[in-house]
């Protein structure tokens, strides 16, 4: 297998790649040591059959540009073929600001075909290629080099076999008519808001056991601070301070250094310099937020509003409907869209495009009393009401 170190080689195969129906791509990736992936390969392959079909891309050559790849990724002639593309989205996304158009996602497409939930690229290259795979390679570091034989024959399979997987599954959608359901998906997965974490929102991510607005204010400030703190320094935001001291630092509120270092969760590193006068300041921001300013807690997802009763047919429902659609049950509705709906909520995903079609409209009828369901044998059906 050839490895394409320069911008004329890479440049090259993508001409090559834009006179083809599609390409199938994948990456390698480290992320423990930062905030944003750091590219370290990229895997291409089209539908042929001699020795360049099939290439690898060291990103990490002085002097390559990405940028015949990103030409090649604004061809809309060009189908860019992924399995399970979100990160790999998320660092064209950043590095380059494009997106592959037009875009096939595997993953996507076999939920919507009746493999199951998140269901892995192994499980699809044994289902679909018949073959097996060398998976040993998994969690090498892909940053050092020379790559290694068995590095590369693992990096060069994620592409080679992924050319069956997407002319059996596109196959398979087309017949079923169910195209625009992945279209729909994928729609998301495309879109800069999916990609882009402000540190103003980080704190709707921290799980907190109170609804107070000003513990609320401070999480939120604190929050804000870790974002910020990680994305202009490039680590982990784990690395600033883990989500549990975020939350016992809300608690506590320190106001200097000796009240900050008696904290049980709190990095040591954390204790002292740039993070510990970011901390600081952020618990002072947060107490000293006007009421008005405040987060204001998210009440929908009170459960003493559920109609239990009306949860559980949901549930039964939604079984019934991913039995016989063959879809993947979470890809429809999950459990906290189906307890919103219970508590009268309509503002859920599961009541918008495919989802409408498939589940949303008889979960509607069944939340306003217009169908009951019927068990017969090992079905359940839709019975309208007078």
């Amino acid at each position: 297998m050839k490895t394409l170190t320069t911008t004329d080689e890479l440049a090259q195969f993508c001409e090559m790649a834009r006179a083809k129906p599609y390409v199938t791509i994948d990456t390698e990736f480290l992320r423990e040591r930062t905030y944003y992936s750091k590219l370290c390969l990229i895997q291409m392959a089209f539908d042929g059959d001699g020795e360049t079909d099939a290439v690898l891309v060291d990103p990490l050559v002085d002097g390559l540009s990405l940028e015949p790849l990103y030409e090649l990724f604004r061809d809309t002639s060009v189908v860019k073929v992924f399995h399970a593309a979100r990160q790999d989205l998320e660092i064209f996304f950043v590095e380059a600001g494009v997106f592959p158009d037009p875009l096939f996602d595997t993953q996507v497409a076999a939920m919507v075909c009746g493999f199951g939930e998140q269901v892995g690229y192994e499980t699809l290259v044994r289902k679909i290629a018949k073959q097996g795979l060398d998976k040993s390679s998994r969690f090498t570091d892909w940053s050092r080099r020379p790559l290694t034989d068995a590095q590369k024959k693992y990096a060069i399979g994620d592409v080679t076999h992924l050319r069956q997987i997407y002319e059996f599954l596109a196959g398979k959608l087309s017949e079923s008519g169910r195209s625009h359901w992945v279209e729909e998906e994928l729609r998301i997965l495309t879109h800069p808001d999916t990609y882009t974490i402000l540190p103003s929102d980080a704190w709707k991510r921290v799980k907190t056991r109170t609804n107070s607005s000003k513990f609320l204010s401070i999480v939120r400030e604190l929050a804000r601070f870790r974002e910020g703190y990680a994305q202009s320094r490039n680590v982990p935001r784990n690395r600033v301070f883990k989500d549990d001291a975020l939350v016992e630092l809300a608690s506590t509120k320190p106001s200097n250094l000796q009240e900050l270092g008696r904290s049980r969760l709190l990095l040591r590193e954390a204790r002292k310099g740039e993070i510990a006068e970011g901390i600081m300041k952020a618990v002072q921001d947060g107490l000293q937020c006007a009421p008005e300013d405040m987060p204001k807690p998210d009440k929908r997802d009170d459960k003493q509003q559920v109609n239990p009763a009306l949860a559980d047919l949901l549930r039964v429902l939604l079984k019934a409907k991913t039995e016989s659609s063959g879809v993947a049950p979470k890809l429809i509705a999950t459990a906290s869209e189906l307890d919103a709906l219970a508590s009268g909520q309509r503002d859920v995903a599961a009541l918008n495009g495919w989802r409408r079609e498939v589940f949303g409209e008889d979960a509607l009828r069944l939340c306003d009393g217009q169908v009951a369901l019927a068990a017969k044998g090992g079905s359940v059906r839709i019975v309208k009401l007078q």
